[in-house]
């Protein structure tokens, strides 16, 4: 009878991708996958470190997974993986002892082994080293799970920003080869991929060893993936302003299957506030970035991420933001309050901004993110797009999917279009999502 493997994933697109990993490696063990945890023999929270109270979050899911156990007499593995359990290891055994599995993200392509290695001690398994061979050497090849896939590219970060737990928790920047990569995303298409987003913690930082030889960079990278037949759409995700080199920026002009959104995080717009968080670029520089893309690539619109309350951010710096999101014109955005990550600079820094002055400011800063969405989506009714039809929609013969800009849209009576792009006409504009119909036409925006 085969096991049950139930995977909760908190934070990142990085996390998703690598909850998808721990099934592949698990799957050998037999293990299939379960829709929740009742009905698993094993569960794994992937953890994510970033926001304020995640720790708090896990055991209180651990509270929730401790019942369940006590319930089997036992019969259940609980794993922690991700970066709270990186950062924060020993503390959950403390104060979990009934979990049995605590691995960071550099290990889990070992985690057969801790499975293995748990049954036959009947304690727990902690390992939060970072090994000296990349885990990618490790893992078995990628499977596809529908017409979009994730596919890691670098992992780590070697900014430090102060506020910043990633350095910590998955260490030093990474780039895989170009020839590894290339090869998985030839293995993706010929499962039925369509679309594939490039992931790393500061993904267009990849300088990998080329197929060719010699060293290249993911502009390089995204033309040779553009060469791959039934590879249609590439996306990358999370950016770094410094790394936005000349060559990525002309592959925004010159390779089509690239589309035209971006994450470019920009984390505010006061230059001292950028200087306190190490951000080692100024407010001219961002824009300077923004104006080179937009002049390779016109229709390109951009999302960003955003902080509101850094320790010692005054009026004047969070409108230095709010002036800098209106020139700009983000379509989309991650906007969160400051919160104290321990072990950052930024957690011991004076001058802490209140939390209803926080509150106050994100409010403000959402508002004037929500218009500018809203703005964007309106001005999408009308214009045929190209859309990937991925998932089913909520009524009979619909379905949903993304257009070039990462919008959904509900297409009705496309129940035989599942896996492909479409040209569709955006007819309505819903609070959260586009409405179109299929139509025949060339002349598509993306």
């Amino acid at each position: 009878m085969a096991k049950k493997l139930f995977v909760k994933t908190y934070g990142c697109q990085m996390n998703v991708y690598d909850s998808a990993r721990m099934a592949d490696v698990l799957a050998p063990l037999g293990y299939a996958e379960a829709t929740r945890p009742e009905d698993a023999d094993m569960v794994i929270l992937n953890t994510c470190h970033i926001r304020e109270k995640a720790a708090e979050k896990v055991f209180s899911e651990l509270g929730r997974l401790r019942v369940l156990k006590a319930e089997r007499d036992g019969a259940l593995i609980i794993a922690v993986a991700g970066c709270v359990a990186q950062a924060e290891g020993a503390e959950i055994l403390r104060r979990a002892p009934f979990v049995d599995i605590v691995l960071g993200p550099q290990t889990y392509h070992r985690l057969p082994e801790m499975v293995a290695q748990a049954a036959r001690a009947g304690g727990t398994v902690l390992d939060t080293e970072f090994p000296l061979e990349p885990k990618f050497d490790h893992l078995p090849d990628a499977r596809a799970d529908g017409s979009a896939a994730f596919l890691s590219v670098q992992e780590g970060c070697d900014k430090f920003c102060t506020f910043c737990v990633v350095p910590y928790t998955r260490g030093a920047e990474y780039s895989r080869p170009a020839k590894a990569i290339l090869d998985e995303a030839r293995k993706l298409v010929g499962q039925g991929v369509v679309e594939i987003s490039l992931l790393g913690q500061n993904v267009n930082g990849w300088h990998g060893d080329g197929a060719t030889g010699g060293t290249w960079g993911l502009g390089r990278l995204v033309r040779e993936l553009a060469d791959i037949n039934g590879l249609e759409r590439i996306r990358y995700t999370t950016s770094h302003p410094n790394d936005m080199d000349d060559d990525l920026i002309s592959a925004h002009a010159q390779v089509d299957k690239l589309m035209p959104f971006l994450s470019l995080p920009v984390q505010s717009g006061s230059d001292r506030i950028l200087d306190a968080m190490n951000r080692k670029h100024d407010r001219a520089f961002y824009l300077g970035v923004v104006d080179r893309l937009k002049a390779a690539r016109p229709d390109l619109a951009l999302t960003t991420d955003l902080i509101v309350g850094f320790p010692g951010e005054t009026d004047a710096d969070f409108q230095d933001t709010m002036d800098l999101v209106r020139q700009v014109g983000f379509i989309n955005t991650y906007s969160f309050k400051y919160s104290s990550r321990p072990g950052t600079p930024a957690a011991g820094m004076p001058n802490q901004v209140p939390e209803p002055v926080k509150d106050a400011r994100l409010a403000e800063l959402q508002a004037l993110l929500w218009d500018q969405t809203n703005r964007f989506n309106q001005q999408s009714v009308g214009r045929t797009m190209a859309v990937l039809l991925d998932r089913p929609g909520r009524y009979p013969g619909q379905l949903t999917g993304r257009s070039p800009f990462m919008q959904p849209v509900h297409v009705d009576n496309a129940s035989d279009r599942m896996g492909q792009i479409v040209h569709v006409r955006i007819t309505e504009l819903h609070s959260n999502s586009l409405a179109g119909e299929a139509v025949a036409s060339e002349r598509i925006c993306a």
